[in-house]
């Protein structure tokens, strides 16, 4: 079965390094890998949460998820400037991507905590 927030984060984190390897090419190493952490983590916290031991676990997952998103966020924010970016079409994707990414998050949390009080 299908699980839509984590086939979102893998595919965004996989449109994310291709972007990171685009910034690296460009010889801007530090923004490239503050960028490429924080836009990888959100999914990889998203499977954590998959194989968590408790609901407490599984919203506290969650909840770095979003954070790592707020995060990418800022980076994305950061580096919309001619002069970082390659492809206006595949930034756009991200910068639309990652607010999606945010609310579903948030919802997640929001739902499991009203579950977890049930």
């Amino acid at each position: 079965m299908p699980n839509q927030i984590v086939d979102k984060s893998f595919f965004f984190a996989q449109r994310s390094l291709d972007f990171y390897l685009h910034l690296k090419s460009k010889g801007h190493f530090r923004l490239a890998d503050q960028f490429v952490g924080a836009s990888t983590s959100i999914g990889a916290n998203v499977e954590e949460a998959q194989a968590a031991h408790s609901k407490a676990d599984f919203i506290a997952k969650i909840i770095i998820a979003a954070k790592e998103a707020r995060e990418t966020k800022y980076w994305l924010k950061l580096l919309d400037r001619k002069e970082f970016i390659e492809n206006e079409e595949e930034f756009t994707f991200l910068k639309n991507e990652i607010e999606e990414l945010i609310k579903i998050l948030n919802s997640i949390v929001i739902s499991s905590r009203k579950n977890l009080k049930k």
